[in-house]
């Protein structure tokens, strides 16, 4: 048991590892390797959760590492990357708005900070979880790359994607109570919209691929709009 309680923590340093090698291959201008390491850095974060419950392994240690983690794979370089997009597409003489992307790193910092200290966010959350807004930013570069719809087109105009930054950020610390995508127990009856969100959000990606997150980013919000009315009754 004594290697097993470290399980929790070697996994969200995997997630702090794919947030630094994503920000190192912004810097190589390579977005779409930077973007999957992203899903993979979730999928860590996903997957540490799941060992500290299965093991009962708790600690103030792992909850700090966890935030800081958080912070690099899912302030940091998804602001590098909407930096990076900006830049791409804004005209020269206004390369300088690109700088609105780190609205998005600044934003998380202030989330995270205010997710640890807030007890009301043990069952719900209360503004925009930073991987949700990482992974839909993780989206932009490969729609552009592989989509030639007006998704691809609209995510193009850098004013599109400078609204975006401002829009996110402010969701991130906006008043607003979101569904925990967290399994207390496997009923049915407790997590039955979870079960159908999670089912609806796999067909997507099956069928459509990253052009599928920016759908199942909508549909999380109406999810969690309808899940206050099932858990009131």
């Amino acid at each position: 048991m004594s290697v097993y309680k470290h399980l929790p923590n070697f996994l969200t340093l995997c997630n702090l590892l794919c947030g630094c090698a994503g920000l190192f291959l912004v810097a190589r201008h390579d977005l779409l390797t930077a973007a999957y390491l992203i899903w993979l850095a979730t999928l860590f974060d996903f997957a540490d959760g799941l060992a500290a419950r299965a093991l009962r392994v708790y600690s103030e240690l792992g909850k700090q590492l966890d935030s800081l983690a958080d912070m690099i794979s899912f302030g940091v370089l998804p602001a590098f990357i909407m930096l990076s997009l900006i830049r791409q597409f804004a005209p020269e003489n206004l390369n300088y708005l690109a700088f609105t992307a780190f609205l998005i790193a600044v934003f998380s910092a202030l989330r995270l900070a205010i997710f640890n200290i807030d007890t009301r966010q043990s069952h719900s959350f209360i503004g925009l979880p930073t991987p949700a807004n990482a992974l839909l930013i993780s989206s932009f570069p490969i729609i552009i790359s592989s989509d030639t719809g007006f998704l691809a087109a609209g995510l193009s105009q850098y004013y599109v994607l400078i609204a975006l930054s401002v829009a996110l950020s402010l969701l991130l610390v906006a008043p607003v109570e979101l569904m925990a995508l967290k399994f207390k127990s496997m009923r049915w009856k407790n997590n039955w919209l979870r079960y159908i969100f999670a089912a609806v959000s796999l067909i997507l990606l099956a069928l459509l691929q990253a052009t599928a997150i920016p759908v199942i980013f909508v549909l999380y919000f109406i999810v969690s709009y309808l899940n206050r009315f099932t858990e009131a009754e």
